[in-house]
């Protein structure tokens, strides 16, 4: 994730380490593929995993999103301050101050191309093991996004795709 500096942000964007965006699709229970993006940190600010967390924890609460909280629907839900746009094959997700880029496989392209929408999970946990330019196993991705523990610490939004292959 690239970031630009901000007198205004209520933290050091440096604390929150490295962010990854991951886009994988799966089966959801209507029999379609659901297009699906996991945010999070490495964990490797200077302050470590456990400032890293509180860090992304307050980047999400400083735009209204809340860890833990209730799936919020941004294709109903107005003034959302994160995006995702979809192009040249990439999947792009805005906030104000931030933004991050990914390529996505043609599975994840073509459901969020039916769907016209992803299912952000962006959450406070670190995952070291899921390092950029890393191979990342399906059973290992399933392991992290299916914890609890990565679910509770995460906020979960519906982003509706903008863009030429939304």
């Amino acid at each position: 994730m690239t970031s630009t500096p901000s007198q205004t942000h209520p933290f050091d964007l440096a604390e929150l380490g490295t962010l990854v965006l991951l886009p994988w699709s799966s089966e959801a229970p209507d029999g379609g593929d659901m297009p699906y993006l996991l945010a999070y940190s490495l964990g490797d600010a200077e302050g470590g995993p456990e400032m890293t967390s509180a860090a992304v924890a307050r980047l999400l609460a400083s735009h209204g999103l809340m860890v833990g909280g209730q799936l919020v629907d941004g294709t109903a839900a107005t003034g959302l301050a994160i995006t995702l746009h979809v192009e040249d094959g990439q999947a792009v997700v805005g906030m104000p101050q931030l933004g991050a880029r990914c390529a996505a496989p043609p599975a994840w392209l073509t459901a969020v191309g039916e769907r016209g929408y992803a299912y952000l999970v962006f959450t406070t946990r670190p995952w070291p093991e899921g390092g950029p330019g890393m191979p990342i196993e399906p059973a290992a991705l399933t392991a992290f996004v299916g914890a609890e523990q990565t679910l509770r610490a995460a906020a979960h939004i519906i982003l509706p795709a903008q863009g030429s292959h939304a």
